[in-house]
């Protein structure tokens, strides 16, 4: 997939016909796909020398950010090592029939009695000239005044800068090469296959069901789950595996060895199950907003995978917002205590399932809202029976900055919020992954705080679309929320 020349339609005309354009990426655009430089097709890429400068400041980091920035600098050296009689001003060619070249901030060395209008106007209305935001905005302005047959669009994913570039008479637009379509997150409903009342008598007798009219799959992928319906009120659930659907083999329960039984309350949660415990899947993305039960539920397979001896481990965990670490260094402690904050609704999650014990006596115990107020008022003790699994390695519970370069052979891994994400630093926890492991991604598309990513471009709605009809991977969107009325009515009033 490319960069489509025109923001609201990536089917590109023939090149012949196409009127050529000029991008300029900002620096964030870099870093968030190093390979960004050629996913122009045969336009003009424009890196601003501010860029290299902003890079500089990232490429030592040992993260995720560090190792684009690294990655950029590499692709750039590569690119204009190729042809030593070309000026990397001037601009080289490349692989799509385009250019690729660097520009130089020219507008500040520009005396003032020479200055154009345009930039006048610019410096009055950001006068802090030394902003690197504002000097990539003024060399795509020195452009857009300086190219009038070829349009220059300044490429950007922070939003406050392409509302400044707009401000001057810029055309701004998003990275698009990783975004999907607004439909891949719009809805989270089932769709439903029509199939005749004899079709759907079979598939509940024999739990399976062929159709030999094509028409009727409406491009389903493999793994998908739908709804099979006969009429307006009759359905049954199925997941489509190939030419044939097949009945969903979700328990009606998962019962932990001492903890809490956890069962599937709607549809939605039961199609989850039905992936989250088959391991014949290796990947199971979840759509779902809060209160949905996407964490509670993957936590409770991964834990019962582990009790059955089908993984030799579990391990949880979720991005410290960008995945750098940075904010990490001010808050207070070891660096347990550092990530507690981070990683406390993970924590939450396993004490639910795994409820605490009383160490009090036998006796005591049956007392239970007596045994409950003597603990509340004496201090008595409780132990935790997940700390005991996490101490011998059977569960683990990390923030996903420290997973690079790491092999993860055998676990069940779960990755909360996974909305945070980008593509990058998704395609690197896939990858992660050894035989026998299977990886759940789960998140909530609307709710990002990474200011580089956003419903459709995040590494979450990324991996599924990327990865969405293979048989080793599988998709399921919840749309009800279970928490309680009230998180319910917040989720979708507020």
């Amino acid at each position: 997939m490319k960069q489509s020349t025109s923001p609201n339609d990536a089917a590109a005309t023939p090149a012949s016909k196409k009127k050529k354009k000029t991008f300029v990426l900002d620096t964030n655009v870099l870093l968030h796909n190093p390979t960004s430089i050629h996913r122009f097709e045969d336009n003009e890429v424009v890196i601003p020398v501010d860029c290299l400068s902003e890079l500089d400041r990232f490429k030592n980091e040992q993260t995720d950010r560090g190792a684009n920035a690294r990655q950029v600098h590499r692709s750039l050296s590569a690119a204009f090592s190729t042809d030593t009689s070309a000026s990397v001003t001037k601009g080289i060619p490349t692989p799509g029939g385009g250019t690729l070249r660097l520009a130089l901030h020219k507008a500040a060395s520009t005396t003032k009695s020479a200055k154009p209008t345009w930039l006048k106007s610019f410096e009055n209305t950001f006068p802090e000239q030394d902003k690197i935001d504002h000097r990539i905005i003024a060399t795509a302005l020195h452009l857009h005044h300086q190219k009038k047959k070829s349009e220059v669009i300044l490429v950007t994913k922070d939003i406050n800068m392409q509302l400044k570039a707009r401000a001057m008479g810029l055309t701004c637009q998003d990275y698009q090469n990783d975004k999907v379509a607004p439909s891949e997150v719009s809805t989270y409903e089932l769709r439903r296959v029509q199939v005749d009342s004899h079709e759907l008598q079979r598939f509940a007798s024999g739990g399976e069901l062929t159709l030999e009219d094509q028409s009727r799959l409406q491009d389903l992928s493999i793994n998908e789950y739908i709804l099979l319906s006969s009429g307006a009120k009759t359905t049954m659930p199925a997941r489509f595996a190939g030419n044939t659907f097949r009945r969903l083999h979700a328990p009606k329960a998962i019962r932990l060895p001492g903890g809490t039984s956890i069962s599937p309350i709607n549809l939605g949660q039961q199609c989850l199950l039905d992936a989250l415990l088959d391991p014949s899947i290796s990947l199971v993305t979840c759509y779902g907003h809060a209160g949905t039960g996407k964490t509670l539920l993957a936590v409770a397979a991964g834990l019962h995978s582990v009790f059955e001896g089908t993984a030799r481990g579990l391990t949880i965990s979720r991005p410290v917002v960008a995945m750098g670490g940075e904010t990490l260094g001010y808050l207070p402690g070891t660096l347990d205590e550092k990530m507690r904050p981070w990683l406390q609704p993970i924590y939450d999650a396993l004490e639910f399932l795994l409820p605490p014990t009383s160490s009090g006596s036998t006796t005591t115990r049956k007392k239970g809202k007596t045994a409950k107020a003597q603990d509340l008022l004496t201090g008595g003790t409780s132990s935790k029976p997940y700390e005991a699994l996490i101490e011998k390695g059977i569960v683990e519970i990390e923030a996903l900055c420290y997973i690079r370069g790491r092999s993860i052979p055998q676990r069940y891994f779960v990755l909360d919020e996974a909305q945070q994400l980008t593509p990058l630093e998704a395609k690197t926890v896939v990858t992660r992954m050894s035989k026998h492991s299977k990886l759940i991604m789960v998140g909530d598309p609307a709710q990002i705080d990474n200011p580089y990513v956003d419903s459709r471009s995040n590494g979450l709605v990324y991996t599924r679309n990327r990865l969405r009809g293979h048989e080793a991977t599988a998709h399921v969107s919840l749309s009800k929320g279970e928490r309680s009325k009230l998180a319910e009515l917040g989720a979708t009033l507020m």
